[in-house]
């Protein structure tokens, strides 16, 4: 790669492999960025080189073991021609540069053109007791199993929505864990409704189903159209509370608990890479703006993956290609690859997700009965009472304003854990649409990093008030 055109991506998943694959075979020699160890993403999640334990990738990625082995051996031929960098963190953009953290040193990365495939974290909807020990996001859980090799508990309960509800029961109990309930909130209903749109992609609906069977067929208890009441302990999880579709109250005795609604993108980085963003309905969230190809609002950043909008590994990967060739046309390279057709099989992959979305909603108007006791960020430890004084006052009307007052989305996690929550609240205490209520403002860094790193004068580590002035 030339001075004059130094492109930079961040993420190694699917859309951030394919999009280097591309841009190697059009001659240029980009950075990859990458927080994981390994490559793959989470959905082809690697165990660690030293992980002390062996499965096979059908064990672990199951029906998806030949894209997985695919994606992988894609990126293992790319590393003599690409500058990967694994187990750095991407934590701020500005003025065409990252700054980003490899095992506590820190490093600016300029770029000319940007290609962010950041990937999805998992939605949640907080309920008493989801602070507890042994309460884990559904990727949680998945990481446990891909990374570690364990089971994040003895008796396992997974409750939420979404089509990875489903999967990780079925990696769970193909792995030898005890998963015993499955707790949908979304009905039958609804699901079965939105069929004849999940039907645009056939084999993927049949593996949904065939999960779903497969489960049953092994007596694990499924209860869809749920209203989860609580995660029950003192110090740790002991049990779980839920009411039927039907009015019952139910509970069950567990030590762990995975739960999720869906995912949500990792829009930070594009955030503050300059991005206009726009409130999308079928994610439910705001989404920065890109075209067709995966170009954004900003002339040279481009958006690819779950990071832009959810819509799964297969279309992460066309999006990836999409938005590298979309890149080499705008700096005018010459490149392989049929981009109507990359864009065909996008529109298609976006009609199966609007049934996904349909079939899977995350509850609309829990915020209303959320206790004022409940925690929403635990990060600072701030209270649904706390937040509903705050918007009564009349102080608060916009996210970023309640923000300001309660700290909510000022801790670690940066909003990922609680800023949908905040917004549930807001527009549920002043009947506001989800739109009208803002989005919180990204800021650097936009993960943890050290309060006083270690800085480097010439390569050599020093202590704060050693080092000399840039």
């Amino acid at each position: 790669m030339n001075d004059a055109h130094r492109v930079v991506i961040v993420g190694a998943g699917p859309a951030g492999i394919r999009a280097a694959e591309t841009l190697v075979a059009a001659g240029m020699r980009p950075v990859v960025i990458d927080e994981n160890a390994r490559w793959g993403g989470q959905i082809y999640r690697q165990p660690p080189a030293d992980a002390g334990f062996s499965r096979t990738k059908s064990a672990l990625y199951g029906f998806e073991a030949k894209k997985a082995e695919a994606v992988h051996d894609a990126m293992a031929r790319l590393l003599p021609k690409i500058d990967y960098r694994p187990d750095t963190l991407a934590w701020a953009c500005e003025q065409n540069r990252l700054d980003t953290l490899h095992a506590g040193r820190e490093a600016s990365v300029p770029f000319t053109h940007l290609i962010i495939a950041s990937g999805a974290t998992d939605r949640v909807v907080p309920l008493p007791g989801w602070t507890l020990a042994g309460v884990y996001t559904l990727g949680g859980a998945q990481v446990a199993l891909k990374s570690q090799g364990c089971a994040i508990g003895s008796r396992v309960v997974l409750a939420g929505t979404g089509p990875l509800l489903y999967l990780v029961a079925y990696q769970y109990v193909k792995a030898g864990a005890r998963v015993v309930a499955v707790l949908d909130t979304s009905p039958f209903s609804r699901q079965a409704a939105a069929a004849p749109r999940m039907l645009n992609q056939p084999s993927t609906f049949a593996k949904g189903l065939y999960y779903v069977g497969w489960l049953q067929a092994r007596r694990v208890r499924i209860e869809r159209g749920v209203t989860l009441l609580s995660i029950d302990g003192d110090d740790a999880v002991h049990g779980i509370h839920w009411r039927t579709r039907g009015g019952e109250t139910r509970a069950l005795d567990c030590d762990a608990v995975g739960m999720g609604f869906g995912l949500r993108p990792e829009t930070q980085l594009a955030d503050l890479a300059g991005c206009r963003f726009r409130f999308d309905a079928l994610n439910r969230c705001w989404l920065p703006e890109r075209d067709a190809a995966g170009r954004s609002s900003v002339s040279h950043v481009y958006l690819a993956g779950d990071g832009a909008g959810i819509a799964g590994a297969d279309a992460a990967e066309l999006a990836g290609r999409r938005a590298a060739l979309a890149l080499l046309e705008d700096i005018g390279v010459a490149a392989r690859g049929d981009a109507r057709q990359l864009e065909h099989e996008l529109a298609r992959i976006a009609a199966f997700r609007a049934g996904i979305e349909q079939a899977f909603a995350p509850p609309e108007h829990g915020a209303r009965d959320w206790p004022d006791d409940l925690t929403l960020c635990r990060c600072e430890e701030v209270s649904a009472g706390t937040m509903r004084a705050c918007i009564r006052s009349g102080l608060a009307t916009e996210v970023n304003r309640l923000k300001a007052l309660t700290r909510i989305g000022m801790g670690r996690c940066q909003g990922r854990m609680c800023g949908e929550a905040a917004i549930a609240l807001l527009a549920a205490e002043t009947g506001k649409p989800l739109a009208e209520v803002g989005r919180l403002r990204s800021q650097a860094p936009i993960k943890p990093i050290p309060i006083t790193p270690m800085l480097y004068d010439d390569g050599v580590q020093v202590q704060p008030e050693e080092a000399h002035d840039e």
